[in-house]
Parts: structure tokens; C-alpha cells; sequence
């Protein structure tokens, strides 16, 4: 008897450890945190007596487990997302992380350019060729690039940023060998790449890598933004307005504790982003006192097809709205959207 019942236990406890450590399908995503920008964004002789903050907001992205997963199906501060609505096909973790961090990285690039025009301070762009995303399995590629890679050349072609890569390699056959130079690592390769037809695209032969053009601006006076362990595009808006911040004279925040979401387009408008509802709920806990939501405006063929689906801003107010917070929830379509709010903003009194 005894040893039957040892049995059932260790079953048990077989079964709880795999609820609770072995990864299913999807992904977990709930309210991650707020992170002040000011020790983050560092712009030379900048201002830094300000009196409030800014802050971007995080989610946290898990993958689920059996246990996490069941959770996640009651709690109302947490959402499942299928593989497919994470991670793009073909595309490991590792290419995953890659294609983060580097939306990261445009995401900076595309607000220094925003707060550098609006500023009227001097600042200049250079190609740094093309970065790649990720390399396609059974590809010309596959087992000589990486995604995290830069082609700074291709054979003698003078330009190689984008277009011009496109441009070269649709001119291309069967069995042809280019020579590409590569940096990775901080180091410069010459790796050689026999051309084959694109596993997604057999009609067309390739290299068989998804890239996207590689750009880096230089700004006077210099700035650096340290945040290189956060992933994704959604800080865009709050790194411009930090910047900006810096730059100027009078405080921006005007006292209060400011923070938000949204990418930042290189014409200043802000782009829509994913989990708002749940940033909603991390703003909130962390005191935030007004909170900035892309208003994006969805094509007539997307609603069509999601008929349920709101812009970001309606979310962000309507989550507010459950969760009966003060914070105040300010839709922005562009950049000068959220300077006028701010500009109009009376002084908080301390």
C-alpha cells in the first residue's frame, strides 16, 4: 500500500512540476513596469533641473506553461498570445530577440531625428547598409549570415543600402557567387554566397534573409540613450519627448509624472502598439499621472475584417475606465499633439 501511495505522489508531483515548468504554444503577456527616462537618455549640457518625470512603459512577455496558461484564462490582467501573433514565420527565439532589440534601436534613431528637427539643432544620417533579420532555413544564406549581421558592401557595388541590394540581386542567376562584406561582432568578414531560389519564393533565386536598411545619426550636442535591454518599438514617442526635454530650457513635465506609448515615426506621427490596456494597468501602479495613447486610425479594410477592434487610445480609456484610476488618458496622433497638451498644461502645484 505503501508503495502505491509513494507512486501516486511522485505522479503528482510529476504533473505539477510539468504544469509549472513545460512550455505550450503561446505566450504570456501582463503589466510590466515604469522606467523614469531621465537616468536613460543622456543629452550633452543638457537640462536636467526638471521637476517631474517621463517615463516609458514595459509589458512583460513570457512563455506559457500549462499552469501560466490556465491562469491566464481568469486573470484580467493577463492575456495569451498564440506563437503566430509573437514571433513572424521562419523566425526563431533567437532571431525574435534580435528583431527586437533593433526595433529598439530605430525606435531611438527615429525620435533623436523627431526632437532634433523640432529642436532646430544640427544632426546628420549615414547608412550603415543593411541589417539582418533573420535567415531563411535551406537558403543561399543559411549557415553563413546571422540575423544581427550588417552588409556594409556586395561584390563593387558603391551604394548597398537597401533598394540597391534589391535592385543588384533581382539582376541575378542560379548558381552566381557574390562576395558580401560583413560586420558582425565589430568585426569586418568577407563571406562568399552562391545564390538559390527563396524557400519562400522559388520563382526568384536570393540570398534567402529578410533585412531591413541600417541608418545612424550623429547630433550636436551628442546623445546617447542607454536602454539596450529593452526590446521593441513602443518607446518612440516618450524617447522623443525626453529629448526634447533635455534640450529645452522650461520643464516639459510641467511637475507631473508623465508617460505613454507609441512609435515615432520620422514625419512625428505616432504609430499604434501592442498591449496598451495592460501598460494602462503598470502606469497606474506606478503613479503615473498622465498617460499618452496613440490615436491611430485604422484602414476601412482592417476594420472590415475586425469589427470588434479599437484604436489605442480607445482601449488605453476604456481599461482606465475599468480599473477607475485619475490618470489622466491623452490621445496623440503626432508628436505636436502631446507638446500642445503640455505647453497648455498648468504648473502642478507642489
Amino acid at each position: 500500500m505503501r508503495k502505491k501511495s509513494t507512486v501516486g505522489v511522485l505522479l503528482i508531483a510529476i504533473l505539477v512540476v510539468s504544469a509549472s515548468f513545460y512550455p505550450v504554444d503561446a505566450y504570456i503577456t501582463k503589466p510590466g513596469g515604469a522606467y523614469p527616462l531621465d537616468p536613460l537618455v543622456k543629452v550633452e549640457g543638457g537640462d536636467k533641473d526638471d521637476v517631474g518625470s517621463m517615463s516609458l512603459m514595459t509589458i512583460s512577455l513570457v512563455k506559457a506553461t500549462p499552469f501560466t496558461y490556465a491562469w491566464a484564462k481568469v486573470s484580467d490582467e493577463q492575456e495569451i498570445l498564440q506563437t503566430n501573433q509573437v514571433r513572424n514565420p521562419d523566425e526563431n527565439d533567437e532571431e525574435y530577440n534580435v528583431r527586437q532589440l533593433h526595433l529598439m534601436s530605430q525606435s531611438q534613431f527615429s525620435a533623436i531625428h523627431v526632437a532634433y528637427e523640432k529642436a532646430g539643432k544640427p544632426y546628420e544620417i549615414i547608412s550603415r547598409g543593411v541589417f539582418i533579420l533573420n535567415v531563411l532555413p535551406n537558403g543561399a544564406a543559411d549557415g553563413l549570415l546571422k540575423a544581427g549581421d550588417r552588409i556594409l558592401q556586395i561584390d563593387q557595388l558603391e551604394n548597398s543600402d537597401q533598394q540597391s541590394l534589391i535592385d543588384y540581386l533581382s539582376e541575378k542567376k542560379l548558381g552566381e557567387v557574390i562576395t558580401l562584406q560583413v560586420e558582425r561582432d565589430e568585426k569586418i568578414e568577407t563571406i562568399e554566397v552562391e545564390l538559390k531560389p527563396i524557400p519562400t519564393d522559388e520563382g526568384r533565386v536570393g540570398l534567402g534573409i529578410t533585412f531591413t536598411e541600417d541608418k545612424e545619426i550623429t547630433t550636436t550636442p551628442k546623445v546617447h540613450i542607454g536602454a539596450e535591454d529593452i526590446g521593441g518599438p513602443s518607446a518612440g514617442l516618450m524617447f522623443t519627448l525626453e529629448i526634447l526635454n533635455q534640450l529645452m530650457d522650461e520643464d516639459l513635465t510641467k511637475g507631473y509624472n508623465v508617460a505613454g506609448t507609441g512609435t515615432m515615426q520620422s514625419s512625428g506621427e505616432v504609430g499604434r502598439i501592442g498591449g496598451i490596456d495592460l501598460k494602462v494597468i503598470a502606469a497606474d501602479d506606478e503613479g503615473i499621472e498622465i498617460f499618452f495613447a496613440p490615436d491611430d486610425v485604422l484602414p476601412e479594410s482592417v476594420m472590415k475584417a475586425n469589427p470588434t477592434l479599437r484604436s489605442n487610445y480607445e482601449d488605453a480609456k476604456k481599461q482606465a475606465e475599468k480599473i477607475g484610476t485619475k490618470m489622466k488618458i491623452v490621445p496623440v496622433k503626432t508628436i505636436d499633439d502631446a507638446l500642445a497638451y503640455l505647453d497648455k498644461l498648468e504648473p502642478k502645484k507642489h
